[in-house]
């Protein structure tokens, strides 16, 4: 089967129904369908863009009528929690509902928050939505393919490894061991810098912990494995980071993400890993890579709008 997978959309159905009709996609009977291909969208649907609604139709829509497949995105699940009442703090929620959090989620709130049970219905399907999807084909998932992290989530998800309330509530906790497993595969992989070593976010806030290009299989220092600024980068140490934070992906069948906020040429990460993200939510174009069974993926195959 061919896939069409789709990156980070955050409202912007205008660009999301252009790239469908870019790519062959015709409205039919309610949905977008192909008639020899499938999209698979990475995650991301909501926040920033001026379409939440619509574009969280579209998906659904075709996901329902079997055109399309989806997984979670981190935005997705902060949006499950920011619905979520916590069970151990009376009158709050899994998200607190602090000014900082509605801020970032200030254009989905705008779309639904008047309506509650409209609310609850779009929470209940991104709950429906698996973490991650292997396919006899090739994998996706939303910001980290890590083996270990997902074989100790396993148990405590459903056998389509779609969330439970358990692992909505573990993973909105930093002191439980499911924490981090969640926070890597939708958020991407972080490691804490050495003593002493630390920089400034975009925003100004000083930080101890960096994500890291875990794809990446030369990045075994700090330098070269921290998504940072150039700048930034290249003030960091050269020492070796821990053995536990490479990953080393096998290669074995072709693997898309999103999450990463790309930004210039369209092109794989590696022979065998593509990310599908490139900034729509920040003005940039969105994306698809249009896999045909190729082992390697080639720049070529992404087509932008």
């Amino acid at each position: 089967m061919n896939y069409d997978i789709i990156g980070d959309i955050h409202g912007h159905s205008d660009k999301l129904t252009t790239l469908l009709a870019k790519l062959g996609y015709r409205e039919q009977a309610g949905a977008w369908r192909h008639s020899e291909k499938t999209a698979i969208f990475v995650g991301d649907f909501v926040d920033r863009g001026p379409g939440q609604l619509a574009t969280i139709d579209i998906v659904r829509r075709m996901v329902d009528c079997g055109s399309a497949q989806a997984v979670l995105g981190n935005h997705e699940f902060n949006a499950i929690a920011w619905h979520t009442p916590d069970p151990a703090h009376d009158g709050e929620y899994l998200r607190v509902h602090r000014p900082k959090n509605r801020h970032q989620h200030a254009a989905f709130l705008a779309e639904v928050e008047h309506d509650k049970a409209r609310h609850k219905e779009v929470i209940d399907w991104f709950m429906t939505l698996p973490l991650w999807l292997e396919l006899d084909e090739l994998r996706v998932i939303h910001a980290c393919w890590h083996p270990a992290y997902m074989n100790e989530l396993e148990p405590y998800l459903d056998k389509e490894n779609r969330l439970t309330q358990v692992v909505v509530e573990a993973a909105n906790n930093p002191e439980s061991v499911l924490f981090q497993s969640v926070e890597a595969l939708i958020k991407g992989l972080q490691i804490k810098l050495p003593d002493g070593v630390f920089y400034f976010d975009e925003d100004g806030h000083k930080r101890n912990k960096v994500r890291t290009c875990w794809w990446d299989a030369d990045a075994t220092t700090y330098r070269r494995a921290a998504l940072l600024a150039r700048a930034e980068r290249e003030r960091l140490p050269t020492d070796q980071i821990p053995a536990s934070a490479r990953i080393l992906y096998a290669n074995d069948k072709p693997l898309f993400i999103g999450h990463y906020w790309n930004r210039g040429a369209l092109a794989p990460l590696t022979p065998h890993i593509a990310c599908v993200d490139y900034s729509v939510g920040k003005g940039g174009a969105l994306v698809a890579y249009r896999w045909e069974g190729e082992s390697e993926l080639k720049a070529r195959q992404f087509v932008a709008v």
